[in-house]
């Protein structure tokens, strides 16, 4: 494994963690949408460990801050 792989597997779960803590609704959506992401991203980096795939990592970044607000 590498560790981007671990880099966006950690983010998924502390997203899907987020998501279960938020009240049903549009914010709650988003979130699980950012776990989708982290997740699907870790696959991918996980068949082949890239270093462009941290440029990848700003989208959902950018997505999980606007939930927060």
């Amino acid at each position: 494994m590498s560790d981007t792989y671990d880099y966006f597997r950690a983010h998924a779960i502390a997203a899907v963690r987020k998501a279960r803590a938020l009240p049903p609704g549009r914010p709650k959506l988003k979130q699980r949408t950012v776990a989708r992401v982290y997740h699907l991203l870790s696959k991918e980096a996980a068949l082949a460990p890239n270093i462009r795939h941290l440029d990848r990592f700003r989208a959902p970044r950018r997505l999980e801050l606007q939930v927060r607000r």
